[in-house]
């Protein structure tokens, strides 16, 4: 059940149009250093909410790996 609340989370943040206007790493990346910060998540709701589900190695930042399981 866990993992199907997971992926209907993710199909809600992928299809969101208002909020993933611009689907791409590199707009939330806004420092250039090749990981997503908590503070740089900030930016949208809904990738704050599965942040750490997202978050696979628990180090705090989004790899472009981890990111491109929302799409």
């Amino acid at each position: 059940m866990k993992t199907l609340h997971k992926t209907l989370a993710l199909v809600a943040l992928a299809s969101s149009s208002a909020a993933f206007a611009a689907v791409d790493f590199d707009s939330f990346d806004t420092d250039g250093d090749g990981i997503i910060s908590k503070t740089e998540a900030q930016v949208n709701s809904q990738l704050v909410q599965l942040f750490d589900q997202l978050d696979t190695d628990g180090n705090g930042e989004l790899s472009k790996e981890e990111f491109s399981k929302v799409q």
